[in-house]
């Protein structure tokens, strides 16, 4: 198991208005309440007992004090200190025992802070606005439609990994999306090697809040996907980047198909969890395959995370960075797009696509 530093290095500029992975819902279970940090907001999340989530801000609006360190009976929220409380959903506060009959308050106009929370792919999604712009309750027609892995079939499987990078969302999205870090991070029999670096050509074109790498044949140098080769149909990959910071990857061979949604949230403005979320109907005869590709991703993924501690060593000391062509392009772009994704609200006007239109990079890899 990795070990997590401190974060250092400078913040990220955060992204509001958008759906965040929060945590696994499996781990909303009965009365439990699990906290955590999302954009550097403390947060209380659990299920009521007609199986919706909720997430609320995990301060009590009375005295500040965790609304996880209360008591949750499946349909309320209590707070601990003065036992205020709360319907968690809305936020609303439904009781405030203190009160007497000459009091004149009226609870129910009293709200803590409540986030849309829906719950896809096994993770708990939570909206979270821009900070002062009001509550937001799911169904409200300004939610965009939360994310999940792409499916083609009614039958398939999943699986999940993920884990902690001490590092702020930038370095870790950049990271995700670098074309040339392969071969040497993930150095490993059935995955890449340095002998087998060779030129690369992909077509790249802009999309709405992002980029794709469009439709094209596997690399001839990653084992996984040779093992689509037994069904005899030609392999094609998809992959698309959308802020504010999902990467989708789908390959299909005839029917058969593989997807996945890895997603590098930020938990704090110095610190980011990456997850990935995979689904797939290919090899059903293969006994333990889930296991087996679990077992590998998880491999995939540490070598990442011990990758990322090691860089946030040097990111202490901010050194100078830079970025070149074209293998960096993506990593450009993403800038790009955040910078412009910024200027949208900071001016009101929509937003400018920074990719004027379809473009061919190269790189070794």
């Amino acid at each position: 198991m990795a070990t997590i530093p401190a974060p250092a290095g400078p913040p990220a500029t955060l992204l509001y208005n958008e759906w965040y992975p929060a945590l696994r819902s499996e781990r909303l279970q009965g009365h439990q309440l699990v906290s955590t940090l999302l954009l550097g907001i403390p947060m209380v999340l659990g299920r009521r007992a007609d199986g919706r989530l909720f997430a609320m801000r995990d301060n009590c609006p009375h005295r500040g004090i965790p609304l996880s360190c209360g008591w949750f009976d499946g349909k309320t929220l209590t707070c601990k200190y003065h036992g205020w409380s709360f319907e968690p959903v809305s936020g609303q506060c439904v009781e405030i025992p203190s009160l007497t009959s000459h009091d004149n308050l009226d609870p129910t106009k009293i709200y803590g802070t409540a986030f849309p929370c829906e719950e896809r792919d096994g993770h708990a999604w939570v909206y979270v606005p821009e900070p002062g712009s009001g509550r937001m309750r799911v169904g409200d027609p300004a939610l965009p439609p939360v994310p999940e892995v792409p499916k083609f079939s009614e039958r398939f499987r999943s699986a999940h990994l993920t884990a902690d990078l001490p590092c702020n969302v930038d370095h870790g999205i950049i990271g995700l999306m670098d074309p040339a870090h392969g071969p040497f991070v993930h150095q490993s029999w059935w995955w890449r090697k340095q002998a087998s670096i060779h030129e690369k050509e992909k077509r790249f074109e802009p999309i709405p809040q992002g980029f794709r790498m469009a439709s094209h044949a596997p690399s001839a140098n990653s084992a996984p996907y040779k093992l689509l080769g037994v069904y005899g149909e030609p392999i094609a990959t998809t992959i698309d980047f959308v802020l504010p910071n999902r990467r989708y990857e789908t390959i299909r061979c005839g029917d058969k198909w593989f997807s996945s949604l890895t997603t590098v949230t930020p938990t704090t403005p110095t610190a980011c969890r990456i997850d990935v979320v995979g689904a797939w109907n290919v090899l059903y005869s293969v006994p333990f395959l889930t296991s087996i590709l679990r077992f590998f991703g998880n491999m995939f993924v540490r070598q990442d995370q011990v990758t990322m501690i090691q860089q946030a060593q040097g990111l202490r000391y901010d050194p100078a960075l830079m970025l070149i062509d074209d293998a960096d392009k993506p990593a450009k772009w993403y800038f790009a797009l955040k910078q412009a994704r910024l200027e949208s609200v900071r001016t009101g006007e929509p937003m400018k696509h920074p990719i004027d239109g379809p473009v061919t990079l190269r790189w070794r890899s």
